[in-house]
């Protein structure tokens, strides 16, 4: 499995250098922790599709930036109004509102000067725009989300939110490492499929540990759901009910796999480390 050092290598160089208050809280949040889960789940579909590597790296490491500056956004006063973020203060509590609004703002364009910079001209299009309709469906199951709190909602409409809001991206992700790799359209179907499942198994593992952890095991606060009076998946189905939920989503995940046989050892790994995950 490539892991975050490799990552974390080229996102210190990709990132500003200068010691601006933007470009020291763009790094603060980039390297506050994080697993960077979205850009190894680029670079591993890339491999299964038989990619190089270092020509996807670059894009792997745009969306961490995205991931990133969607973190900062959330976890502002207007939003989630988070002070913890990995255990550590979030950007706005350290930099103050105006810069952390500022630092993903310039992730967010970082990220595409990245794309079209460092990616196969003939391919920047299409990397682009698969990006850009993530974030848009990042964007607008932020919006649902906001208008959903402090009411009742069913479990389509939930699923709804986090299609858009979690698992978008993490399509993106399997996409865009396929793109890069001239991958067959039945293998981005596939890959498609098992991201989707996987984005919705992510977020109902964090409903449940939101629900049932202590905020030093999980590096922000607990019951922050509760709080905010959110709809959540162990809130509408209950926690058993929800991981029933959560293992039906990580089977159908796994399943999209098979066409890849054992190439795809490592995607299904990162699957069970989702589904198994303590924060």
């Amino acid at each position: 499995m490539f892991g975050p050092d490799l990552i974390n290598r080229k996102l210190r160089r990709l990132l500003p250098k200068d010691n601006s208050s933007l470009s020291r809280a763009m790094c603060y949040s980039v390297f506050a922790g994080g697993k960077r889960f979205r850009p190894i789940l680029c670079l591993e579909s890339a491999r299964v599709c038989g990619g190089a590597i270092k020509e996807v790296l670059p894009a792997a490491c745009a969306l961490e930036m995205i991931h990133t500056f969607t973190l900062i956004h959330d976890d502002l006063p207007a939003m989630d109004d988070s002070d913890l973020r990995r255990g550590k203060p979030t950007c706005h509590k350290v930099f103050g509102e105006d810069i952390a609004i500022l630092a993903g703002d310039a992730l967010n364009t970082l990220a595409f000067e990245i794309i079209a910079k460092h990616s196969p001209t003939v391919k920047v299009a299409k990397v682009s725009a698969e990006l850009s309709e993530a974030l848009l469906k990042v964007v607008r199951g932020q919006v649902l989300d906001l208008k959903a709190e402090g009411r009742k909602i069913n479990l389509k409409k939930l699923q709804q939110i986090h299609l858009l809001k979690t698992a978008a991206l993490i399509e993106a992700a399997v996409r865009i490492g396929a793109v890069l790799s001239n991958a067959r359209e039945y293998q981005i179907r596939a890959l498609t499929g098992y991201a989707r499942h996987l984005g919705l198994a992510f977020q109902i593992t964090d409903d449940i540990l939101d629900a049932t952890s202590e905020e030093k095991i999980l590096g922000k606060p607990a019951r922050a759901d509760e709080k905010a009076k959110k709809a959540t998946y162990p809130g509408i189905l209950g926690l058993k009910k929800a991981q029933e939920l959560t293992n039906r989503h990580y089977k159908l995940a796994v399943d999209s796999l098979k066409i890849f046989g054992k190439k795809a050892k490592t995607l299904k790994e990162i699957a069970d480390f989702a589904v198994r995950r303590k924060r």
